[in-house]
């Protein structure tokens, strides 16, 4: 039986600068970083010229072709609803390289801010952190647009920011200046750790759901592993015949994922090092097939981010604009999401240590799909 032929992504919807700036060449036109909050209310564009739109999702329904189910509110007019969220402009200053939303603190955290925090900015709300040119990093409240803190230490660009997944405000940024460093939003934004052993730019970090894993990627041939609880080299992962300048990790922290310009994506074991699949080039995949589900007929690609709940995939290009498209929906085995389940709280040294089959231990640490 033949494999259906891989569907194009359909384009939803495509927004460009209102007007051309007039900034010095410095500025830049590119969209370097594109990325939804965690709960999809909201994505953050760098639209270039040191601007970053703030816009509440879903897209007013003018962006969104009809045959396309989707909610929307307004991500325009800002005089419509009291109460409603409306789009922002944030002016940066300088080239924004970088984007990450964070989680939303937990109830407990918000209080121990206030209590013991009252004459500082608070950010025990939904904020969004922005990389710049100049290597500051500056914190904004997403839903007023105001600054809360600038945060310094970075001697070149920060290509990119991660928040922890737990929501305890712990930011990780990466720079040009070759190091990652360890941020604490929860007090003051104090630095409290600078990692180093890259010997070109960082590109790409990202940490791990479980929150114990902190991948980065530089202009090197191999990545580092670190520990997010030790802030220690765990190992490097050798495997790509070029650069390597992004990585991701599972949403059950078992596999990572590698991109590299030799055009070829690996997959993983976090734990063990071991290589376990190789991908090619900027497709669409589903983990338990072995060719891709979808091509996307963008040009000029610099990022490219999922929406949170699934179904749209946000693109952002050299011209300063950003594109939506259709992400194919693929319906999960059981026996995957059963995997998932398990992975989620299991290292793989845990699941060779069970009791059960061989087949079923190769199954659980994604050596067989």
């Amino acid at each position: 039986m033949l494999s259906p032929a891989p569907e194009e992504p359909l384009l939803l919807a495509e927004l460009k600068p209102g007007r051309p700036h007039q900034f010095d060449w410095k500025s830049s036109c590119e969209t370097w970083s594109v990325a939804f909050s965690p709960d999809g209310s909201w994505f953050a564009w760098s639209q270039g010229h040191c601007i970053v739109k703030l816009i509440p999702w879903p897209l007013e329904e003018q962006f969104i072709p009809k045959g396309f189910e989707a909610k929307s509110r307004s991500s325009k007019n800002e005089t419509k609803g009291r109460g409603s969220p409306k789009e922002k402009t944030l002016d940066c200053g300088q080239i924004v390289w970088g984007l990450a939303f964070s989680p939303w603190p937990s109830p407990p955290s918000r209080k121990l801010w206030a209590r013991h925090h009252p004459q500082v900015p608070d950010v025990s709300c939904l904020v969004l952190a922005t990389g710049l040119n100049d290597g500051q990093i500056k914190i904004w409240e997403v839903q007023t647009g105001l600054l809360l803190l600038n945060l310094s230490g970075h001697q070149d660009v920060v290509r990119d920011l991660s928040f922890t997944p737990s929501g305890s405000l712990i930011l990780v940024s990466a720079s040009r200046d070759k190091t990652l460093r360890i941020w604490d939003l929860n007090k003051h934004g104090k630095q409290i750790q600078v990692l180093s052993g890259h010997l070109q730019w960082v590109y790409c970090c990202s940490i791990s759901p479980d929150c114990s894993m902190l991948c980065s990627a530089a202009g090197e041939k191999s990545v580092f592993l670190w520990s997010m609880r030790s802030y220690t080299l765990i190992r490097k992962l050798e495997g790509h015949q070029s650069s390597v300048v992004s990585c991701d990790f599972s949403p059950d922290s078992a596999l990572l994922v590698t991109a590299s310009y030799d055009t070829n994506v690996i997959m993983w074991d976090p734990y063990t090092g071991e290589r376990l699949r190789s991908l090619q080039l900027l497709r669409i995949w589903a983990l338990e097939l072995k060719t891709p589900i979808a091509f996307a007929p963008m040009t000029n690609g610099l990022c490219c981010t999922f929406f949170p709940h699934g179904g749209v995939i946000a693109t952002g290009t050299r011209d300063g604009h950003v594109q939506f498209w259709t992400a194919p929906r693929v319906l999960s085995s059981l026996k995957h999401l059963c995997r998932k389940a398990l992975r989620s709280f299991l290292t793989t040294y845990q699941v060779l240590a069970l009791p059960i089959p061989k087949k079923m231990k190769e199954f659980l640490t994604y050596r067989t799909f």
